[in-house]
């Protein structure tokens, strides 16, 4: 079965991908969001010429091929683009076969705890600690992550005493038997984020986000030798050079690749195989509710090594107005702090055709 057209649907937030084979038979996937305008023009002057014409069930392959043949663009933007062509193969295999992308990889549709996952670092902790109890009270979640520093922020906080403030604060209105996360965002220095990690140690936080340049993979390793706690991170990486000297220094305890970041689901596997075989679990990031936290809705039921929750943005339509009618139904439904692994072949998601005609259309056949 060959790739006979590739198709992008974009905005500058969102780019959706759809895959048709010589049988008529096609697949949706999505590249990486944000700037997705830019990355759709990549995807077709880099991604598709090299998999049009290609056996679209042979995704591990096919991977390959652009890589290789793109091996003088070894950046963000490729893998970005990459992860469209992927994730719509992936999509497209699972409906052939009449089974979601989960049992593909190995595993079954379950539910999955999720994490209330706040995006702000422009609220009070007073707000904080409020919007995460409705969250509890309303749907049931159990683990919530919040922000700590500025973002990027040379130890300098988002106002003065906004760490020291919302650490104590949050946690203790969250009380005993929730888990409790903050992401730092590569905002501190390590005597600093050591310092702020002590700080989490005595509060009962256990999982502590990229506390420094998430590049500087040795001024991470300080930190997490120096903590008890869970030092995670790798969220923006896509190197799997990279990925396997973070994994061998053991610069973090927990691994995050994104699947869009990373180029989709294949090249993402990778990375979870490497910290399987060192013992680490995985947590992928999936920031927003788009298709990347379906898609790791789906590997976090396959993976042997999956981490304790899955990462899901409870920001609305105020913070990403992007988000607004990107499905015909909400996958994301949360029950008792859970979601549900779709059932239905592929994806198990219909994309909005209203959205789609609103997007801008580029076709490489």
């Amino acid at each position: 079965m060959k790739i006979a057209s590739l198709e992008t649907f974009a905005n500058p937030f969102v780019c959706f991908v759809r895959v048709t084979s010589d049988s008529g038979a096609a697949g949706w996937g999505q590249t990486s969001t944000y700037n997705a305008d830019i990355t759709a023009a990549i995807f077709h002057r880099q991604v598709a010429p090299w998999a049009l014409g290609q056996d679209a069930l042979r995704i591990d392959a096919l991977i390959s091929r652009v890589e290789e043949r793109e091996h003088k663009f070894p950046g963000s933007y490729r893998c970005r683009a990459l992860a469209g062509l992927d994730t719509a193969l992936w999509d497209l295999r699972g409906k052939l076969e009449g089974k979601p992308v989960v049992e593909l990889l190995g595993g079954k549709p379950k539910r999955l705890r999720a994490y209330a996952s706040s995006m702000k670092r422009d609220i009070t902790p007073e707000q904080e600690a409020a919007r995460f109890l409705k969250l509890r009270d309303t749907h049931g979640f159990d683990a919530f992550k919040w922000r700590v520093g500025a973002e990027c922020g040379h130890d300098v906080d988002e106002w003065p005493g906004r760490t020291e403030a919302i650490v104590p604060l949050v946690a203790r209105a969250l009380g005993a038997g929730v888990a409790k996360l903050v992401d730092a965002n590569s905002g501190f220095s390590p005597p600093r984020a050591i310092e702020v990690g002590r700080l989490l140690e005595a509060e009962g936080v256990g999982h502590y986000e990229e506390p420094c340049p998430y590049w500087k993979l040795e001024e991470t390793k300080r930190v997490a030798d120096a903590l008890a706690i869970d030092v995670t991170g790798g969220e923006q990486d896509f190197d799997l050079a990279t990925w396997a000297r973070m994994i061998e220094m053991r610069a973090v305890d927990i691994v995050q690749p994104d699947v869009m970041y990373m180029g989709g689901i294949t090249r993402t596997l990778e990375v979870a195989r490497m910290a399987a075989a060192a013992g680490m679990p995985c947590t992928p990031h999936s920031a927003n509710r788009s298709l990347v936290t379906l898609c790791t809705m789906h590997l976090l039921g396959a993976i042997p090594n999956a981490g304790k929750y899955l990462e899901l943005s409870i920001e609305g339509a105020d913070y990403y107005p992007w988000e607004a009618g990107l499905f015909l139904e909400d996958p994301y439904r949360v029950e008792n702090g859970q979601v549900t692994i779709p059932s239905e072949p592929g994806w198990g998601v219909e994309v909005n055709p209203d959205w789609l005609r609103a997007a801008a259309h580029q076709r490489s056949g």
